[in-house]
């Protein structure tokens, strides 16, 4: 699989970001009640319906116009090398029948990129060459090349700067577009805020859970199939390939799918009952699901939670010293494993942070200092060993026989005051957002509806 990049700053992300992956390592898949309710509606399905015909109205060659906007077979390949570069991977590694899937997927992305330029033009908004110019220019810095050297890199992987522009003109159409059309029909009233500061005010201490989601819907016809898509996927994630962030993208049929399945910090008493209990049982870093609810089901991936207005400790501020001794080209395991515990027995030499150079000399071990980590910056396995040592201790070795040993010294800690409560102003600000993005959702399901679509 390879991750639909939506925007041009998740291009920049996913660029930047490969390392995300290791979050989905730690993942747990858990068994899920009955079907979900029915999603029908006032629709008349039949429960026993039979199928005439062998038409399978999923089944889309990869070219489209839409309202006589031509969308060809280069256009969603040459999208898939772009993908392929931001995932730092190519189409060989592609399996047949994902890439077929991928290709379906990238098909709807260019149609609903194509609405939002057409629908931006009727708003008399333009996208110049000028102003995308600028973004492409501003990617290649970023990530250190020239103009030359990104066209080169896009033309390697089967690509364009042409199909890097149309993103960019989409993305930017459509945020102007949100700007002059739905923005100003948003309000979020004086007293609406001053009501949710006084609830998160009565509410200090209660628990928050920052969380993804992936919602896949389904119905009484389809619920097996989706609930076997569902596990599917949280194997995939399990195999820690790719983050949770790269799957809800793809796949999840949310208004979240765009921000990676985000719900942010929410409450338990915020969510639908099935999501509440499944987020109160869950350790950090966890997947679980599929878990039914009303129309579908969900997979939930806590990245974080807290207390309401209360210090986390994993937000104290660090000063380190770390040591590291390096294993020649070659190094075994068990080789590897006798150097450490040669390590970890100098470890215990350490007699405050003033001795750490003494005691690096007398193994070769290189020395670097910093005084701005965050104990949540660490990796979980280093967040839990931090907090239990006293200033002037070590943490165990760890390493790798390929990169070496390293510990951890602790020479200072600045514990985290009272968490603060948001001010007014970032809460109508969120509202704001909220709302805009709700509104766009539909607006582009109302563009899909009216569209003239002619598959070929």
């Amino acid at each position: 699989m390879i991750h639909l990049v939506r925007s041009t700053a998740t291009l920049r992300r996913a660029l930047a970001c490969s390392a995300l992956a290791a979050v989905s390592a730690v993942a747990m898949a858990q068994s899920v009640p009955e079907a979900p309710q029915s999603t029908t509606g006032n629709l008349d399905i039949p429960a026993n319906l039979q199928i005439f015909g062998k038409l399978d109205p999923n089944v889309r060659k990869p070219t489209a116009i839409v309202n006589d906007t031509v969308i060809t077979g280069t256009d969603v390949d040459q999208r898939i090398g772009l993908l392929a570069l931001a995932n730092k991977t190519t189409l060989a590694q592609i399996p047949p029948d994902q890439l077929n899937a991928l290709k379906l997927q990238v098909l709807r992305q260019l149609i609903d990129e194509t609405l939002e330029i057409q629908e931006a033009k009727t708003a008399e908004i333009t996208i110049t060459a000028n102003e995308m110019n600028q973004s492409i220019a501003g990617i290649a810095q970023r990530f250190g090349y020239s103009r030359d050297q990104l066209r080169t890199e896009l033309r390697k992987a089967g690509s364009s700067e042409a199909s890097l522009r149309r993103q960019i003109e989409a993305e930017l159409a459509w945020q102007r577009y949100l700007r002059k059309r739905i923005e100003p029909l948003v309000n979020v009233g004086d007293e609406e805020v001053k009501g949710i500061l006084s609830r998160l005010e009565q509410a200090k201490g209660t628990q928050e859970f920052n969380l993804r989601e992936i919602y896949l819907a389904a119905n009484d016809a389809d619920q097996q199939q989706v609930f076997a898509k569902a596990r599917e996927m949280i194997a995939e994630i399990q195999k820690g390939q790719q983050p949770f962030e790269y799957f809800a993208r793809n796949f999840s049929e949310a208004s979240t799918r765009a921000v990676g399945g985000d719900l942010g910090w929410v409450r338990a008493s915020t969510l639908p009952g099935p999501l509440a209990e499944a987020a109160q049982q869950m350790q950090t870093g966890q997947v679980v699901g599929p878990i039914a609810t009303p129309g579908g089901f969900s997979i939930l991936y806590l990245v974080d939670k807290r207390q309401l207005g209360a210090a986390d400790p994993r937000d104290a501020k660090l000063s380190l010293k770390q040591l590291t001794v390096r294993f020649p080209a070659g190094t075994t395991e068990p080789q590897a494993q006798g150097r450490a515990a040669e390590f970890a027995k100098t470890l215990r030499t350490i007699q405050g942070c003033g001795t750490v150079e003494k005691v690096a000399k007398t193994i070769g071990a290189e020395v670097v200092d910093n005084d701005t980590v965050r104990v949540r910056d660490l990796p979980p396995q280093l967040q839990d060993i931090i907090l239990k040592l006293q200033v002037g201790q070590a943490t165990p070795p760890f390493g790798s026989p390929q990169e070496g040993v390293r510990a951890l010294v602790l020479c200072g800690r600045d514990d985290p005051k009272a968490g603060d409560l948001p001010r007014a102003d970032q809460i109508q600000g969120q509202l704001e957002q909220q709302r805009v993005n709700l509104r766009a959702q539909s607006k582009l399901r109302d563009l899909r509806r009216d569209a003239v679509i002619e598959y070929r």
